[in-house]
């Protein structure tokens, strides 16, 4: 066996070539300009057009085997009898490993973030082909290897489980009643209230009381999950598209009880992720197993079903959102309750309700969250998770308000922007939704709209124009950062970050181009790979601003280390002259101990700032519709949005976000579902052909702008752009679609047959 890489060697896909044998090395004579805020090609550009990037399913070995997975058929069950014979029989089959013969793993850790951040990455509590249990219509009861992929997914198919069929419930509608209060956290605030929200409400002279739905939806990457593992003796390396490399490393660790040193795991690329692989699914440590068991370098690559039968969506929702308000507009009552199902084996509840707390001035607040429980695989993030689907629901909900009051939807949306958080007062650090309106409104020509529905028409088309609010909190993550400056000027930075596609890569040479004094060109950026430095996770739209936090950091003490440069002379400049060959700066510590004190600081740092600011991103969308008076047909033909984002590294990638994210929320608002069905818990359409995502003829040109104002709370003034752009992004279609036809739509997706 061979492995691509050895250790301590980083892929040439995970780095961005610097100037070494492409231009002189010289220091350079003149200051470098500004690189934070321009519009640069990404840096893995020419890596991916050219086929150079390497994704997990990719990397060759000699001797490599390939997996497939059984997948359970029954909801909840004991397996009684598991025949591989017909399996085992096809040529070129290795392997057939059940829970009659796997080795024993260690189960997951329970989810804590106090205790462990790593913990967080646990999908579920089933200990995968160590138990006959079945928790799942989906579930993983077999792993097949073979020779080549083809005959594993037929073996696969070839294994036939008897199951004793054990009472359960996958139907959310029938369960709904059963739902009891979700508990708050140190990460999460599922209820709050301020004064009393339903004597104000029955007190309003105008209000509303709406319910409102949302589907389950599935992430549907264009790089479908795959992992190859290669065991060495004791030592384990993965290759794995993850959001999250070091969670994922801790868990093979516990699971394989190996240290974790002995893990390594590499994604210098990641073929889109939208949240489904920052948990560590049944995919992953399965062909880990398989390559145990086997001695052989061991390959998975799931197909589209094989995602929606083993990994996690987001949740579905029934919503209730009540407002009251004066004549005026001014709010006096906001009440926005959530029920939402997880799956007994795990998932995390999303924050659905927090826009209640954030977003409108109203004097009387309470927001709640409920859950329960069914046999279903659990729930996992997903862009913006609770403030994509909690924003539609608050969206409409003021719009329709807008309506009853008979004042324009932007105009009542200003009269209740607050001066500070609005459920318990606390300053925010940045916000300038009021801007955000005014000039997406300019932008889109918002004067031009008429205020009745149905009352803009283009030929058999009925125009519609809908407005909504945006809204992500901004987080920020540990992440340990090593610089190196050389004396030609070059300089290394080191961290292992990940690139999904965003332009992380290229964001951080920008960072540390200016903050060094060096041309772009001249930074080199290694990452995605469990051997750099540990660095945060993709999620949360945290990463950019957590590792510019530790970079920044690192290239002052390297200046710091360096000395004071002469009047016009560089920091590479002084290294040559005092004849050194480089120097280097550490931010954060890898060793046991300097973790866990890396732990404990940084949740002190995030409860300290979660008492003294309230700091997000936010913004205002503005859609057109038109939808065909006879057919009912509708379609998104306008788009304009402008976000209040902090500062924007680099505007190239940051416009390719938020155009991504109000995409996605165009799928989410007219064609995404995942149809469960209740008396199975059966996923009834696990395909691209079945579950509808947008394609290019249903998205219009999508114009994006930003205030580009810094956070002065945030490194860097960076707020975060990922997740943003989808929040209210299904409010404004629907707003929009009730603009055109009078017709007020409160379920998700907005079809046709709901329509007519």
């Amino acid at each position: 066996m061979s492995s691509p890489h050895s250790p301590g060697t980083h892929a040439e896909p995970g780095t961005h070539p610097g100037p070494a044998g492409t231009r002189s090395a010289g220091v350079p004579a003149e200051p470098a300009p500004a690189a934070v805020g321009r519009a640069v090609d990404r840096v893995d550009a020419p890596a991916k057009v050219t086929g150079r990037a390497r994704y997990a399913a990719e990397f060759p070995y000699e001797d490599l085997a390939w997996a497939a997975f059984t997948y359970a058929t029954v909801t909840r069950g004991r397996i009684t009898a598991i025949d591989t014979a017909a399996a085992s029989a096809l040529p070129g089959v290795i392997a057939v490993i059940t829970h009659l013969d796997a080795p024993r793993m260690k189960p997951s850790p329970k989810p804590n973030p106090i205790r462990s951040m790593e913990s967080m990455a646990t999908a579920t509590s089933v200990d995968y082909l160590n138990t006959p249990e079945v928790h799942w219509n989906g579930q993983p009861v077999a792993v097949v290897v073979a020779e080549d992929p083809e005959t594993a997914a037929h073996a696969a198919e070839s294994v036939a489980v008897t199951y004793e069929v054990l009472p359960h419930s996958a139907d959310f509608a029938a369960e709904e009643r059963h739902a009891v209060p979700q508990r708050n956290s140190v990460i999460q605030h599922a209820s709050g209230t301020k004064g009393d929200a339903d004597a104000a409400l029955a007190a309003a002279p105008v209000s509303v009381d709406l319910r409102f739905t949302t589907p389950r939806h599935h992430h549907n990457a264009l790089e479908p999950h795959a992992t190859t593992a290669v065991w060495d003796g004791g030592r384990l390396t993965v290759h794995d598209g993850t959001q999250n490399i070091h969670w994922l490393r801790s868990q093979l660790a516990t699971k394989f009880d190996v240290p974790v040193g002995d893990v390594r795991v590499l994604a210098p690329f990641v073929g889109g992720g939208f949240g489904g692989k920052s948990m560590v699914w049944p995919g992953t440590i399965l062909t880990a197993l398989a390559a145990r068991v086997t001695g052989r370098p061991v390959r998975a690559a799931l197909t589209r079903e094989g995602v929606y039968r083993s990994v996690g969506g987001r949740q579905p929702s029934v919503q209730r959102v009540a407002i009251g308000a004066e004549r005026d507009g001014g709010l006096t009552a906001l009440i926005h309750t959530s029920t939402a199902p997880m799956g007994k084996v795990g998932g995390a509840p999303e924050q659905i309700t927090s826009v209640a707390r954030h977003m409108y001035g109203a004097e009387h607040i309470r927001h709640r969250q409920y859950t329960l429980g069914l046999d279903t695989l659990s729930t996992t993030n997903m862009r913006a998770p609770g403030e994509s689907i909690g924003s539609f629901a608050m969206e409409a909900a003021v719009d329709e308000l807008a309506y009853e009051l008979g004042l324009d939807p932007v105009e009542l949306r200003l009269r209740n922007e607050p001066s500070s958080n609005p459920i318990d007062g606390k300053p925010f650090a940045h916000r300038q939704l009021t801007e955000c309106f005014a000039n997406g409104a300019s932008l889109f020509g918002w004067p031009a709209r008429s205020f009745e529905p149905r009352s803009m028409r283009e030929g058999s088309s009925l125009v519609g124009w809908g407005t909504a609010a945006a809204y992500h909190p901004a987080w920020q993550l540990p992440a340990n950062v090593t610089v190196r400056l050389d004396a030609r000027g070059r300089a290394l930075v080191r961290c292992a970050f990940h690139e999904m596609g965003m332009g992380t890569a290229t964001a951080q040479s920008q960072i540390a181009a200016d903050a060094l004094g060096v041309p772009f060109e001249a930074v080199t950026v290694e990452y995605g790979d469990s051997g750099l430095p540990t660095g945060p996770g993709a999620g949360g739209s945290a990463q950019t601003a957590s590792v510019a936090s530790s970079l920044l950091e690192a290239c002052e003490k390297l200046k710091k280390s360096i000395g004071t440069p002469r009047e016009g002379e560089s920091y590479a400049q002084l290294l040559a002259r005092t004849g050194r060959d480089h120097a280097e700066a550490v931010v954060g510590s890898e060793t046991r101990v300097g973790k866990r004190v890396g732990q404990v600081r940084f949740t002190a740092k995030y409860l300290r700032e979660q008492r003294r600011w309230m700091k997000a991103a936010c913004g205002a969308h503005f859609c057109e519709v038109r939808v065909d008076a006879d057919t009912g047909e509708a379609r998104v033909t306008r788009w304009v949005a402008v976000f209040d984002v902090g500062r924007v590294v680099n505007a190239k990638t940051a416009a390719s976000q938020l155009r991504g994210g109000i995409v996605m929320g165009i799928g989410q608002a007219l064609t995404e579902q995942t149809l469960l069905d209740p008396r199975t818990g059966r996923i009834m359409n696990p395909s691209l052909s079945e579950y509808h995502v947008p394609v290019h003829a249903d998205v219009p040109r999508i114009d994006v702008s930003w205030l580009d104002d810094p956070d002065p709370t945030m490194p860097l003034g960076i707020v975060g752009v990922g997740e943003v752009g989808i929040t209210g992004v299904a409010g404004a279609v629907a707003n929009a679609l009730h603009h055109a036809t009078g017709r007020r739509l409160r379920d998700l997706p907005l079809t046709l047959e709901k329509l007519l």
